[in-house]
């Protein structure tokens, strides 16, 4: 009898998982394809009165007229503003405090451009369809809450459906849901070393120096930690990872010390102390943003990364788990590709200009070359020909096969490329090893990091932030929260 009320109860916990995901998936193929139609699930419409209460139910005609009035970059925008005022603690992500946010925002039919003043989108659109957007989204995070703990996300692109779908919507869950999942897995994977102190010795005077690598205070963290870091980072908020010794300076270590300790060894990582990471090209041309930036050191594509500075990025990405395990946050400036690659999201040419504005500068500029002539030529096949063939073995005839490094170095793109003149009949194919190379050029490099991160925290819960709140959970906020200073 025991045996069958368990067997009904375990039916229903999983027929109500399955509706849940249902209309989970349902919804994200609304909120992913503009184009074609879907039919709107009655079920959310009606869960919602019981989810957000009689003042704020939803109705289909609601949200399908709100619906249009946002794209991708609106929906992002009222996503950033959820999140500026959902948090991660007691009071401000408990359902009460959140129905109370969504009552409390502008329903009028007019755009209020004062409340959203730094959201260029929504300070356009009428009040009462970013509050139907608000409450739509939170309705659609409530189905996706319910499920999210019983999928596997250990699942690898292109293999699992549904774990692909999720990841696809990453911008639009609440970063307090996925982080609550997050933290409960980081304290199931936690390590307790109460009862083994860790020590590190410190020459700073040789570090201030730093004549040598192996002199910077990252360095000497990393010969004493990197055997056992894996193990000895796994720690909880506030806790205190290694007690630091100042070599000479008979400092007593109850924080100070360990935090100025990470304070320089970030220094370090973004400087040229270290071979590690170099300042990105528009930080060295002075040209364009991002110019504080620090990307990946570069390394011959066709040789190996010696050994030792693989097990140095491993040890950065390890810093890292570090960082999110016990919000001691890392002031490290790395740009978005890097973030993006940790997490498995796709690295844009967008991605690669913004730290380096004429990295395909002279592609872009031959590409527009070949159209104005095929233009010029449009009904006279030969003469387009011709004309291409004259423009490169004039104009470009200088050009071969290779690729200047983000470091100024010269690279073939393919073996023997320094010898392969670009021609007409095989731009396209210079073009698209020229921008692989350009997407890839610190693939390794961040891989060897990101190895080192999932060696740290649960990486497979991490696959649904975006990059962006990667890097906020480590190296914390970049702005100061008046709001929060506000609620507190």
């Amino acid at each position: 009898m025991e045996r069958e009320k368990q067997s009904i109860s375990s039916i229903s916990k999983w027929s109500l998982f399955m509706k849940d995901l249902a209309i989970a998936l349902d919804l994200i193929n609304i909120l992913t394809n503009k184009i074609k139609p879907y039919q709107w699930p009655e079920l959310v419409f009606a869960g919602s009165k019981e989810i957000l209460g009689e003042k704020l139910t939803l109705t289909k005609e609601m949200v399908e007229t709100a619906h249009t009035h946002f794209d991708r970059t609106a929906d992002k925008q009222v996503m950033k503003f959820m999140n500026q005022n959902i948090k991660f603690d007691e009071n401000s992500s408990s359902h009460e405090f959140i129905i109370n946010f969504i009552e409390t925002l502008p329903a009028e039919s007019i755009p209020d451009s004062i409340k959203y003043a730094s959201f260029t989108c929504l300070s356009n659109i009428p009040s009462v369809y970013i509050q139907t957007r608000v409450k739509f989204l939170y309705l659609f995070n409530i189905f996706l809450q319910r499920t999210l703990p019983d999928i596997d996300f250990s699942v690898t692109s292109g293999i699992g459906f549904i774990v692909d779908r999720i990841r696809s919507v990453r911008h639009y869950i609440l970063f307090v849901i996925k982080f609550e999942i997050f933290n409960t897995a980081l304290t199931r994977t936690a390590v307790n070393l109460e009862s083994s102190e860790v020590n590190i010795k410190f020459d700073i005077v040789k570090a201030s120096v730093a004549e040598h690598q192996e002199d910077t205070m990252f360095y000497q963290a990393y010969k004493q930690l990197k055997s056992d870091a894996s193990r000895i980072f796994r720690r909880m908020e506030g806790e205190q990872v290694w007690k630091a010794t100042y070599v000479g300076m008979f400092s007593n270590d109850q924080g100070g010390p360990y935090r100025d300790s990470i304070t320089r060894i970030c220094t370090d990582l973004c400087s040229t102390r270290l071979p590690l990471f170099i300042l990105c090209p528009n930080g060295r041309t002075n040209n364009g943003l991002n110019r504080d930036r620090w990307i990946p050191n570069v390394f011959p594509p066709n040789q190996s990364i010696p050994i030792d500075i693989k097990n140095q990025y491993r040890f950065v990405g390890q810093l890292m788990g570090m960082a999110i395990r016990t919000k001691q946050y890392l002031d490290v400036r790395f740009p978005i590709l890097l973030w993006k690659q940790l997490i498995h999201e796709e690295v844009t040419i967008e991605d690669i200009e913004a730290i380096d504005i004429s990295s395909f500068a002279i592609i872009n500029e031959m590409e527009e070359n070949i159209r104005k002539v095929k233009s010029l030529n449009e009904c006279d096949d030969d003469g387009v020909n011709n004309n291409c063939d004259y423009l490169f073995s004039s104009i470009m005839t200088e050009l071969t096969f290779d690729v200047v490094s983000s470091t100024g170095q010269t690279y073939e793109l393919i073996p023997g490329g320094f010898h392969i003149r670009i021609t007409a009949a095989n731009f396209e194919d210079y073009c698209m090893h020229y921008r692989q190379y350009r997407i890839n050029e610190f693939y390794r490099q961040i891989e060897f990091i990101r190895q080192g991160l999932y060696s740290v925290v649960p990486w497979a819960d991490l696959t649904v932030f975006t990059a962006h709140e990667l890097e906020e959970v480590v190296c914390g906020k970049g702005y100061i929260d008046i709001e929060m200073l506000k609620r507190h």
